[in-house]
């Protein structure tokens, strides 16, 4: 059985675009790993979704969305300046949002409001390595 089940948040806003036979998006979600080694504490799966389900992602979907991804892994290959290009994707066949519209509008409110960066007093200015 091919089955692949996951949940992360999107890198950036998905592709979209209309072919004759459907519609397809394509997006990569970044996965947190539940053991972080060596700096490493996410992994980002490339999705390809078609159909309703990239009528879904266009409409509803943008740059950090949590989604619980359902699909099936599908390898290609093509190629680009004569060598051979292998892909991995999950074919996405169900896709439902991981949290909810508050949470998101509250989390993107506070991205925006610091900006990522953190609000020091002098005081403790000294603890800082680079001070």
């Amino acid at each position: 059985m091919n089955k692949w089940c996951g949940t992360g948040r999107l890198t950036k806003d998905p592709d979209i675009r209309a072919t004759s036979d459907t519609n397809v998006a394509r997006f990569t979600i970044a996965c947190d790993r539940r053991f972080k080694k060596d700096g490493e504490n996410a992994d980002f799966i490339s999705c390809v979704g078609f159909g309703k389900t990239a009528e879904f992602i266009e409409k509803y979907v943008r740059k950090g969305t949590k989604l619980e991804i359902v699909g099936r892994i599908q390898t290609g290959s093509y190629e680009k300046d004569g060598r051979e290009i292998y892909t991995t994707d999950v074919v996405v066949e169900e896709a439902n949002f991981a949290e909810s519209k508050k949470a998101s509008e509250e989390r993107k409110s506070a991205e925006t409001e610091t900006d990522g960066f953190i609000n020091v007093s002098l005081e403790d200015a000294g603890e800082l390595p680079f001070a």
